[in-house]
């Protein structure tokens, strides 16, 4: 009897959760068909399957979200919609280019640029950036996204952007973060700058003070060698990622 009653609570826990994300499902589709996206962008679609993505990060319509470099703005014009009425979203460091380009446009007015005194450079010398910040100027957020930007700083920059986030996220908050994949403990060479060792982000984000949470196999591209630069035509888009989710520790 007892057994009977645990297995109907986890239908029942199982259900709710599915019934939370189909709200998001249904206005991430909408938003991935809006005009605001352009035909290279559709087509990174079923590389990038952002709905399945954001699902295993446990986005929800009513949370605060807090997008990290967002570089063009790809995920930015599907987060954005899905946040509009009940949640909020807020872009911080490296935003020029979405600034500009996404947010001027209808239906991003309430997104809100933060940590807009970041400073992002490469150090002379250095194949890698160094992040300079106070603060993401937000706090007690419900999720940190970074998607394929880790891998852009060098040991500091990565321990001063994990210290920011901590800082931001909420206690039980969920710091997400997809990146290329590099093979473990490889060291530097001229094909491998764009990518990063999983087991050394986790022990980085773990050092951070963050709780491993899952992983995810949805970007797991088993013909990448691992051994060409991203950008390669044989790579572009095909590359194998990690899709690793954290927490901030409730207590």
């Amino acid at each position: 009897m007892l057994r009977v009653l645990m297995v109907l609570l986890l239908m029942i826990t199982c259900l709710a959760q599915a019934d939370d994300f189909s709200a998001v499902e249904e206005k991430l589709k909408t938003a991935m068909k809006a005009d605001v996206r352009t035909e290279a962008e559709m087509d990174r679609d079923r590389n990038r399957n952002p709905v399945k993505t954001l699902e295993f990060f446990g986005l929800r319509d009513d949370m605060t979200a807090v997008e990290l470099l967002p570089g063009g703005g790809w995920y930015t014009k599907l987060l954005a919609p899905v946040l509009k009425d009940n949640g909020h979203l807020y872009v911080a460091i490296g935003t020029s280019r979405v600034k500009e380009n996404v947010l001027s446009q209808d239906g991003f007015d309430k997104v809100q640029v933060v940590a807009e005194d970041a400073k992002v450079f490469r150090p002379e010398g250095s194949r890698t950036y160094a992040l300079e910040a106070s603060s993401l100027g937000v706090q007690d957020v419900d999720i940190v996204f970074t998607f394929r930007n880790y891998h852009n700083f060098g040991a500091e920059g990565r321990a001063a952007m994990n210290e920011l986030v901590f800082d931001a996220l909420k206690p039980g908050g969920i710091y997400a973060v997809v990146d290329h994949t590099r093979r473990h403990m490889e060291g530097d060479n001229s094909e491998n700058r764009r990518r990063m060792d999983p087991v050394l982000a986790i022990k980085e984000i773990e050092a951070a003070g963050f709780e491993f949470v899952d992983f995810s196999d949805l970007h797991f591209k088993p013909d990448d060698e691992l051994r060409y630069e991203v950008g390669r035509k044989t790579v572009t888009g095909n590359t194998d990622r990690w899709t690793l989710k954290f927490r901030k520790p409730a207590n």
